[in-house]
């Protein structure tokens, strides 16, 4: 687990620096050991290798995996009669304590909320060994009422789509951006994270995701003497000429949902400003809708005393501006995904 340096996120809002961050997010990965379930095994399979181990990225999704997955078993494991009645269209995933995984969830959410479930008995630590998330993949008769659809690439496909669209509506009011796309547009939002092309995805999605200049056209690129942890003056989202109308800081709200250990999803609307005008923190954000594990006096350590919020595998400070987050933190669907861990007793 890691955490931010200690430091305005707006100080970042160059396009170089922008999609430095876009890139370090896409390129984010988190370690699974996958397991067939011994019971569901083909007889005359090799037991002694049932297990598979990948470094999945974070903006993928359990279906895409799944070819992968099918190469291994099909060249290591079974045998050439068992490969010929095994049904991909029917394999699903469960965690190792019975938990029937979301597969529409992104790979990297399931696991940030795999770590704050682990967080109630342990304290985060920025040093901490990355532990793989062990998966049970089961073969045989997928639980259509847990599941509500096919776990297929192509229902993940459909399921993407709406959850773009969705942040597209919270963002902007509308889904103009969304549905003005041309359709091969839109199939390449979903190549490049089928085929994790970051510049393949991010050709279309820059169409549809704010910047976090104020100005595009005005934003210099950075400079040698300009230091990473002050605030430029073109970074305040209050200053400039003329306000860029796809800037971070204009959207009517930023797509953000918070997830609780074994607790629910909360979702609402998140605008980028306060009534005051200044930048809407995510600490603000949280003690608002978390008081008692946020409390609104509090001070801004890297940790708090009773909870920590997680986006991306990343341990974020309470004074990251919502905005910046949504334009840079975001999921390849668009949401801002913060994950609540729980710090046990000091």
């Amino acid at each position: 687990m890691t955490t931010y340096a200690r430091h305005s996120p707006s100080a970042f809002s160059t396009t170089a620096s922008t999609t430095l961050f876009r890139r370090l997010t896409w390129e984010g990965t988190v370690p699974l050991e996958i397991r067939v379930d011994s019971k569901e095994l083909p007889a005359n399979s090799d037991r002694g290798l049932e297990c598979y181990y990948v470094q999945a990225p974070r903006v993928s999704y359990l279906p895409l995996v799944v070819p992968e997955l099918k190469r291994f078993l099909m060249d290591v494991v079974f045998d050439e009669a068992a490969a010929r009645v095994v049904k991909e269209e029917d394999w699903w995933f469960e965690g190792e304590d019975g938990t029937t995984l979301k597969w529409h969830w992104p790979i990297g959410l399931i696991y940030d909320n795999y770590t704050i479930t682990s967080s109630v008995r342990s304290t985060p630590s920025s040093s901490q060994t990355a532990a793989p998330l062990r998966l049970v993949l089961h073969l045989a008769s997928p639980p259509t009422d847990r599941l509500l659809l096919s776990p297929s690439a192509e229902s993940c496909k459909q399921a993407f789509m709406g959850q773009m669209k969705e942040a597209d509506f919270i963002r902007w009011g509308n889904t103009k951006r969304m549905t003005g796309l041309r359709k091969a547009e839109q199939d390449g939002l979903w190549e490049g994270i089928r085929e994790h092309n970051f510049d393949e995805y991010w050709r279309v999605a820059s169409k549809v995701t704010p910047t976090t200049a104020p100005t595009r056209s005005q934003s210099p690129p950075p400079g040698n003497s300009t230091s990473l942890h002050t605030r430029p003056p073109s970074a305040d989202p209050n200053t400039g000429s003329a306000p860029d109308r796809d800037g971070a800081y204009n959207v009517r709200s930023v797509p953000v949902r918070i997830y609780l250990p074994e607790g629910p999803v909360l979702q609402d609307l998140v605008p980028p400003n306060l009534d005051d005008g200044l930048p809407h923190t995510l600490g603000s954000f949280l003690s608002t809708h978390l008081p008692l594990l946020f409390p609104p006096s509090s001070s801004d350590p890297p940790f708090q005393d009773l909870a920590y919020p997680l986006i991306q595998g990343v341990v974020a400070p309470l004074d990251a501006e919502v905005a910046w987050l949504g334009a840079c933190m975001a999921g390849a669907d668009g949401w801002v995904n913060v994950c609540i861990g729980l710090l046990r007793d000091r």
